[in-house]
């Protein structure tokens, strides 16, 4: 598994910076005010590195909502109890949860996959792929919560996720999670990446109350000091392996995924920006291919993303999860990639460009 995800690794590129000059000029020569449509021109920009000095596509466009559960659960740190995983992934394949709506108005595919709900397997749905690594991570106040053989067969789950989408045609990809208990991991990645202080950024997750909150930021110093050598030691996998969960390090390998492929990744909230956090720790490269979707309501989250020098498209007070924020941006990716494409130059309009 090392070998192959090394391989995959070394396929990721940086965008080449030199063609910016000619998809910037495309923009300030459409019919409007140059810079006058903001982080959308941006977002357009980037589209055309990503596609290689193309007209930015959007479409097809596709989700992966992955799901995973977590044994730090059994620390009181969800108001949720774990079976609500599985029934959430329950209803995903059925259509009523909020991503299924959010994806269906964005015109995005929506898929579902298990990379370590507690249970058995789950009954065939054409949207559901079934990979468990295991019925749930170890309890990271303890110890690893994954092998690293483990986390590595979640990253490779991912890429071939991304894999499998660039095989039919997907531009954009989105990011999507389910796990009870999984801002707890989340929290823990952050304060290991980005040297954050638990206490500043733990959050109330699914509601807890400021003593839930309390002992949420205990338990994630206890998983700390419990793979303390792991995180002195720097390795980004391992931090990973420790700390995460396997829906974590699945999206982390979908975004290093959809970097090879040449795909723009649409980065949900609080957990799929740890998930970020770690791909980006594996592979800087990740950046230019990724946008983080929306600002969590999740209180760390702003804190991590502009340790990151990140800004969100979006600031609606999401704290959802399940690829909801991502859903709603893929509509500016797709508006970013109209307007490049659609609207008309100052000599195809007749208009009398801006004087010098």
């Amino acid at each position: 598994m090392q070998k192959e995800f090394e391989a995959a690794l070394a396929a990721i590129q940086p965008v080449d910076r030199a063609l910016a000059a000619q998809g910037q000029a495309h923009l300030d020569n459409l019919t409007k005010p140059q810079g006058s449509l903001g982080r959308l021109e941006d977002l357009a920009l980037q589209m055309f590195l990503i596609q290689e000095g193309q007209p930015p596509q959007a479409d097809p466009m596709r989700i992966y909502t992955v799901a995973g559960d977590h044994g730090v659960n059994e620390e009181g740190v969800s108001m949720f109890p774990q079976e609500v995983t599985r029934q959430m992934v329950l209803n995903f394949l059925g259509g009523g949860a909020g991503i299924n709506v959010l994806a269906e108005t964005a015109g995005a595919q929506l898929y579902v996959v298990d990379a370590g709900s507690c249970g058995e397997g789950y009954d065939e749905h054409p949207n559901l792929i079934q990979a468990k690594i295991a019925p749930g991570t170890a309890n990271l106040a303890k110890g690893p919560a994954m092998t690293r053989e483990q986390c590595l067969e979640a990253l490779l789950l991912g890429i071939s996720l991304a894999d499998r989408a660039h095989a039919d045609g997907v531009k954009v990809l989105g990011t999507g999670d389910m796990g009870i208990s999984n801002t707890t991991p989340s929290t823990a990645l952050y304060c290991a990446y980005l040297s954050l202080d638990p206490e500043d950024i733990v959050g109330p997750g699914t509601g807890l109350d400021p003593r839930g909150v309390a002992n949420k930021a205990v338990v994630i110093q206890k998983g700390m000091l419990a793979n303390k050598p792991v995180i002195k030691a720097g390795d980004p996998v391992e931090i990973l392996a420790a700390l995460g969960g396997f829906e974590i390090a699945t999206l982390a390998g979908l975004i290093l995924g959809g970097a090879k492929n040449r795909q723009l990744i649409c980065v949900d909230g609080f957990i799929s920006t740890a998930a970020y956090t770690a791909a980006w720790k594996i592979c800087p490269a990740v950046k230019d291919y990724c946008v983080i979707s929306h600002s969590s309501a999740e209180p760390g989250h702003i804190t991590a993303v502009r340790a990151m020098d990140l800004e969100p498209l979006l600031d609606l007070g999401f704290r959802l999860g399940e690829g909801t924020g991502a859903a709603c941006a893929m509509y500016l990716v797709r508006s970013a990639a109209a307007m490049y494409t659609k609207m008309a130059t100052f000599a195809d309009a007749g208009v009398t460009a801006a004087t010098e």
